[in-house]
């Protein structure tokens, strides 16, 4: 067998190969969602807001010439400031069904991580908690829902054969139409709501911009003390509003407030995956044929954003934030279920809550670490 050589990306021609690579992974199976090329290269180019305050090194395995899989190293500074950790990160990982290859690929990142004096790595997160994160570990009869990753059944096995080690489960939950609230709960939203205690309002396009720094200021609060958190930058927000802006529903994003001030928020978004599945890569003139001809393929949302402040937790604002997001899933007839995802393994208030309103927990995402 012909020798593995890894060797860093060094210029377009190996960003393509590296981006086209998971087609060769994944060809035949039906659950794979192919990314658009345009927007992996976008996020991975130095020009992405992200790498204001990061940096990345790309690495392609290759034997007899072919390429056979790829990682990415990152420094998130962002992170290694808000968390206080020598922190380094893996991402962006495909490989074919070959020890040798993904332990090649794994040492690359960890050298890369400690030449930039990191103490551990984790991941997949490609490139951070921000965007896609997780390795599916449980839920592969199923393609993956909106902004969530999946990946071939070996990859578990071949990541643990590498040294690494879990860190973190994440989890994701199924709603289909049928869900039950808590009747305690129902009662204590609809309490607040009808007293005025609680207001709703949802996101507006025109607006997004604004609405998205509200949305930062309520996650970072309700969320900045969890497991991976870490705030995104100002161009990260623009790039975010950028890129959700084609496929918002407004109906579907809301705001709840106490009083004048803001609470808690829920960003639903439609799960665009389908379409996705049939531009195959490309968008284009066929691309935007396809997407009109098959919009009604959408049937299913993905809450992407979902939090309340602390200080209102105790008089029920995150009651009135469930039963709200599951009451829009009833009204929008023209989709037949809901994702809530992720939460945290440890999360037993939220997932047991989200168990007793009728959710599935349906999927299993693990996080991996390593030291350096």
């Amino acid at each position: 067998m012909s020798e593995i050589t890894v060797r860093p990306v060094e210029n377009s021609r190996d960003l393509e190969a590296f981006i086209a690579l998971p087609w060769s992974i994944y060809a035949g199976d039906p659950n794979w969602v192919p990314p658009l090329r345009k927007d992996v290269k976008k996020l991975l180019s130095p020009g992405h807001p992200f790498w204001d305050n990061a940096e990345r090194g790309l690495f392609l395995a290759e034997r007899g010439g072919r390429v056979v899989g790829r990682i990415a190293a990152v420094m998130d500074r962002a992170l290694i400031e808000y968390r206080r950790e020598l922190a380094g990160s893996w991402g962006f990982f495909e490989c074919e069904n070959d020890v040798a290859v993904a332990r090649a690929l794994f040492e690359a990142a960890r050298a890369w991580c400690a030449s930039k004096g990191l103490a551990f790595f984790r991941g997949p997160l490609n490139p951070s908690t921000n965007y896609e994160v997780g390795l599916l570990l449980r839920g592969f009869d199923s393609p993956p829902c909106v902004m969530m990753t999946y990946n071939p059944t070996y990859y578990p096995a071949l990541v643990e054969e590498c040294g690494l080690v879990k860190e973190k489960d994440l989890y994701a939950f199924l709603f289909r139409r049928g869900h039950t609230v808590p009747g305690w709960a129902l009662d204590l939203s609809r309490r607040l709501r009808e007293r005025g205690e609680v207001t709703i309002r949802h996101v507006r396009k025109a607006d997004l911009q604004s609405d998205l720094r509200i949305m930062d200021e309520i996650y970072r609060e309700a969320w900045g003390s969890n497991w991976g958190f870490v705030p995104m930058s100002p161009g990260e927000l623009e790039a975010m509003a950028e890129s959700l802006l084609p496929i918002l529903d407004e109906d579907l994003g809301f705001f709840l407030s106490v009083g004048q001030e803001p609470a808690g928020v829920g960003l639903i978004l439609p799960d665009v995956n389908p379409l996705l599945r049939r531009l195959d890569g490309k968008i284009g003139l066929t691309g935007l044929f396809k997407v009109l001809r098959h919009k009604s393929e959408i049937r299913g949302t993905r809450a992407l954003l979902f939090g309340v402040k602390p200080r209102f937790h105790q008089m029920g604002v995150p009651l009135v934030a469930l039963d709200y997001l599951l009451e829009l899933q009833d009204r929008k007839t023209r989709y037949d279920r809901l994702e809530m995802s992720w939460t945290l393994e440890d999360n037993e208030a939220v997932n047991g809550f989200l168990r007793e309103c009728g959710g599935e927990q349906y999927k299993t995402y693990r996080i991996y670490r390593r030291d350096c």
